[in-house]
């Protein structure tokens, strides 16, 4: 989903980790969202009034008593205008502010109003220290007690204090995703799906193999969908650079190379699966043996011959295991006859959807960010989805599979 149209409150307190937010801020607005910032006094040693008002394009709420406020209470009217609210970083002092109901500034007073009525997302950073006090421990406890809070785990690694530990504040691009995953409608909760994801790889000695050019673009951006909208994600994905961000306890993430080794992990998983989601580019044929050595260039210009043999077909394998109620939907990529071969495809191996891929469109396929897809179902409906970010194409699979 975009955020177009939605209103976000950004909190800021005093941590050094404040420098991360005006890109944080950035990201949101080309997200389409408004942005309203307030923060602690101590906020403002670490990033500028001037900057977050630029950024966000409307004043920061700094002081509780401050002539320019636009409202008396502006720590009330805030929070009527946010749809979310989403303090990064959160110090151990505001979260013990947070967690006992001290509202004492502009922040830790906006916090308190918002939080009986909007969803707030809650970015502890600090040294380890600091983190691991007992103290702090008991506010995050109190905290995560709280119906409507959402505490981001904080990362461990370099601190700025130039020691290493867990305190890190998540990367700005984590955070928006917890922003974009908060706002979704839970509309998967409950449900297990088990996704494949990017190439497969078939070794033909120790230095080369075949593959194919597929990124794991699309099966990533299905994943991440399916976690916003609640559900528990099995991703089995051959070898990618493509990274799920956050770190969500509801992705499971099954690492594979070869086709049979995907093959052996979507089956183990496809029993408890209510929707699988088969969006990996699997190689059809392998070689028949793997060189111990690598194999040398052959003299004289010689042809080299290859035997290859029949991968299995994972797509077959679960139709045949199917059971009422789940849902199996494959991918097709075609360069001839598309439509006639994605639907024999989809009536031979028993899905119940088929989403088709074309070459023909620029900008769609392989290593792109955007796709261009028909969606195909065994009960004959059609659907064109026009080339469009593969986050979104992602979302208009979802939604047509949930109509």
């Amino acid at each position: 989903m975009s955020l177009r149209g939605r209103h976000i409150l950004v909190g800021i307190s005093g941590g050094i980790a404040a420098y991360k937010i005006p890109e944080l801020i950035r990201m949101l607005i080309r997200q389409g969202a408004e942005v309203r910032v307030t923060t602690t006094r101590n906020a403002l040693q670490f990033v500028t009034e001037t900057t977050l008002q630029t950024l966000s394009g409307a004043p920061v709420y700094s002081d509780v008593f401050a002539a320019i406020n636009q409202h008396a209470t502006e720590h009330i009217s805030l929070p009527e205008w946010a749809d979310l609210m989403i303090v990064a970083p959160a110090t151990a002092n505001s979260l013990s502010k947070f967690a006992y109901g001290i509202a004492d500034d502009a922040l830790s007073t906006t916090f308190c109003s918002c939080l009986a009525r909007k969803p707030i997302l809650v970015a502890p950073a600090m040294n380890d220290k600091m983190w691991e006090s007992p103290a702090t421990q008991r506010a995050i406890d109190l905290l995560r007690g709280y119906e409507r809070v959402t505490l981001i785990e904080p990362a461990e690694g370099p601190l700025a204090c130039g020691t290493s530990g867990k305190g890190r504040m998540p990367e700005p691009e984590e955070l928006l995703e917890e922003v974009i995953s908060a706002l979704t409608p839970k509309t998967l909760l409950g449900r297990h799906v088990l996704l494949t994801a990017g190439p497969t790889v078939e070794r033909l000695d120790p230095v080369r193999y075949l593959s194919n050019f597929s990124t794991g673009k699309m099966g990533f951006a299905l994943a991440r969908e399916c976690l916003r909208r609640g559900a528990e994600v099995t991703l089995v994905s051959g070898p990618t650079a493509e990274t799920i961000l956050g770190h969500s306890d509801r992705l499971h993430l099954v690492p594979v190379g070869s086709a049979r080794e995907m093959c052996e992990a979507a089956e183990a998983d496809f029993p408890r699966a209510d929707l699988a989601i088969l969006c990996a580019a699997v190689a059809d044929y392998r070689p028949a043996e793997i060189a111990s050595e690598k194999i040398k260039k052959q003299p004289d210009s010689q042809a080299l011959s290859l035997s290859l043999v029949e991968n299995p077909d994972i797509a077959a394998r679960l139709g045949e295991q199917k059971r009422e109620g789940q849902i199996l939907v494959g991918f097709a990529l075609e360069t001839e006859h598309e439509q006639q071969n994605a639907m024999q495809k989809m009536a031979r191996k028993r899905l119940d959807y088929i989403v088709l891929n074309s070459l023909r469109t620029p900008g769609a396929g392989f290593a792109t960010d955007t796709n261009c897809v028909t969606i195909f179902s065994s009960d004959g409906a059609k659907k064109d989805c026009p080339l469009a970010q593969k986050q979104t194409v992602a979302q208009q699979i979802l939604d047509t599979i949930f109509i």
